[in-house]
């Protein structure tokens, strides 16, 4: 009588989820987990390119985080709404999608179904004697784990962005300020790269909590931050200092430009017209002091102590101007 052969999961295949396995333990960098999740699938499938498409939640679109073969350059700035292609496809049904042309395949036409998706893998042009059921069922299981991957990192992420995340305005923390200063002024130190750092403290605010309550007050305070992250360029940073303070750091720019920057910051602010939920229109007005590096020295004590001392000169003199050196 023959022995029932047993179905065995090759050693090689089992090396795959141990890797995958690693990663999950030894790191939450996404990007880590991701080219993980890539190297590992090229060891299943031979194919002429593989992308690693993610969803971006806040344009629902796709973008390529990955891709094998060294096309990445050449797709860095393709996006694809979800729905749109075959990885569009998949991204609305949660479901694997094998076609010989996805320009006949009649399920690209239908309406989108299911979400929750984190993004989608596409292989292009797989050895046909390659895609049998076991391979399939093998991908299907390491997507499972590459979506825990993914999902842990983001939760990590998440956590680590409401640590230096102030909870009223939604801005930078002052932990997050020193971190990041601290950071700017040792580029300062040995590059010579300048920087600026100004300081906002908003007039007689504690009026408005008297006048209209907290709640406005608190609201007032968001729609500024809110603001003032819309006044600044991109590579500035925006913080809540602590109360009714603020800081925007401003990197790499000289003197004479950060003066102007905050000049035109500060104007706009002053110009600004804020609807509150009840209905009441309210504006701010801010005293500012502005201090540069190296000019005003290369420590954290020292660059945030002459923007205080400089905003304090403001708030001695009548307030509602920008004092900078």
């Amino acid at each position: 009588m023959k022995k029932q052969a047993e179905n065995r999961i090759p050693l090689q295949d089992l090396l795959v989820f141990h890797q995958l396995a690693r990663s999950l333990t030894s790191s939450f960098d996404l990007d880590t987990i991701l080219l993980t999740i890539l190297e590992q699938m090229e060891h299943i499938i031979e194919a002429e390119l593989w992308t690693l498409l993610m969803l971006d939640e806040s344009s629902n679109e796709l973008y390529y985080a990955l891709a094998a073969g060294g096309e990445q350059e050449a797709l860095r700035d393709l996006r694809l709404k979800v729905g749109e292609g075959v990885a569009g496809w998949v991204v609305e049904h949660g479901e694997t999608l094998i076609v010989p042309e996805s320009e006949q395949d009649p399920r690209l036409k239908e309406e989108p179904g299911r979400k929750g998706t984190h993004g989608a893998i596409e292989i292009f042009n797989p050895r046909a004697e390659q895609m049998t059921d076991y391979t399939i069922a093998f991908l299907h299981i390491l997507a499972d784990h590459a979506a825990i991957a993914i999902e842990n990192a983001r939760d990590v992420t998440r956590i680590q962005q409401l640590t230096i995340t102030d909870d009223t305005t939604g801005l930078y923390n002052v932990r997050h300020l020193y971190d990041v200063l601290g950071r700017e002024l040792d580029r300062c130190k040995r590059q010579g790269v300048p920087l600026a750092l100004a300081f906002l403290d908003l007039d007689r605010f504690k009026l408005v909590n008297d006048a209209h309550g907290h709640l406005v007050g608190s609201e007032l305070l968001a729609r500024t931050g809110q603001r003032l992250q819309e006044l600044c360029r991109k590579q500035d940073w925006c913080f809540r200092y602590g109360g009714d303070e603020f800081v925007i750091l401003v990197p790499e720019t000289t003197p004479e430009a950060a003066l102007a920057l905050a000049r035109k910051l500060h104007r706009e602010l002053m110009a600004s017209r804020f609807r509150m939920k009840n209905g009441l229109d309210l504006s701010v007005s801010a005293s500012v002091g502005l201090a540069t590096a190296p000019a005003d020295g290369i420590s954290l004590h020292a660059i945030i102590g002459a923007a205080d001392t400089r905003m304090y000169a403001v708030k001695s003199d009548g307030r509602g101007q920008l004092r900078g050196a």
